[in-house]
């Protein structure tokens, strides 16, 4: 189904929230149906903390952790930072 351009942020999350469970009613295994993208992401962490591939496994997944958790831990303080600026624009 074309999606109406002139959708509110709200209308927007709810066809996306519908399409999300639709998509996951179909599924038999989530966890390996997202395995390639957390693959993914583990390896640019990797790649990240070790660009030419000579640390050992065991240091390099430590780093990697680190640097993922990093990379999460700077998300949600981009968030709260967002949520504040649009309580702020509210008030």
């Amino acid at each position: 189904m074309p999606r109406n351009h002139r959708e509110t942020p709200m209308e927007r999350a709810l066809h996306s929230r519908a399409a999300s469970h639709a998509r996951w009613s179909r599924e038999a295994d989530r966890t390996a149906a997202t395995a390639p993208a957390r693959a993914g992401l583990q390896a640019r962490f990797e790649r990240q903390v070790d660009p030419d591939g000579v640390l050992p496994l065991p240091e390099r997944a430590r780093r990697a952790e680190s640097a993922r958790k990093a990379y999460y831990a700077d998300l949600t303080r981009k968030s709260i930072a967002a949520r504040r600026r649009k309580r702020e624009q509210a008030a």
